[in-house]
């Protein structure tokens, strides 16, 4: 419970609310502002940076309390915009891909103007975790994936550097 300023108590509740993620696609789950053009812009600068991607943006508005939705592809949309909408959160935005990974479109999303914060960026199964008060919902952070129970051996660092260097992405 919180106190509030006329010692009044008001509830805040905590939510787990698990993404629905069938085929494993990559998720970027984050924070934005001025909805109104951020859920096309978003899109726009995906599509200028990884060519090929396949992509849904979804985004909950403050004020009219919806979720607006834009892609190239119809099911990720929806995927995008029933994920979005049951998180709930104001200006939390939710993006869905194939033919990308994160790693190719967060710099560009960690500096556009719109974007205020990146929660997760994964294909692992994902948690959100939501705090609701009276005046609406915020995400709280995510759950990304199971934890970790042991160090990698040389063998299993090894076979990563392997695929990294497969992938392009060269360690040494």
């Amino acid at each position: 419970m919180v106190k509030t300023a006329a010692n009044a108590e008001a509830a805040v509740v905590i939510e787990r609310i698990k993404v629905n993620n069938p085929g494993e696609k990559q998720v970027i789950i984050g924070q934005g502002n001025f909805t109104i053009f951020a859920c096309d812009d978003i899109f726009k600068s995906l599509l200028t940076t990884a060519p090929g991607i396949k992509c849904a943006v979804a985004m909950n508005e403050a004020v009219p309390r919806l979720t607006r939705v834009t892609g190239n592809d119809e099911g990720l949309k929806e995927l995008a915009s029933e994920n979005c909408l049951r998180i709930g959160a104001s200006h939390s935005f939710f993006i869905i891909m194939d033919n990308a990974f994160p790693i190719n479109v967060l710099g560009v999303l960690k500096t556009h103007p719109a974007v205020v914060n990146i929660y997760v960026a994964s294909a692992n199964p994902l948690d959100v975790i939501v705090a609701e008060s009276e005046l609406g919902r915020a995400v709280i952070g995510v759950v990304d994936g199971t934890s970790a129970n042991r160090i990698e051996t040389n063998e299993e660092k090894q076979e990563r550097r392997e695929l990294c260097n497969t992938l392009g992405y060269a360690v040494e």
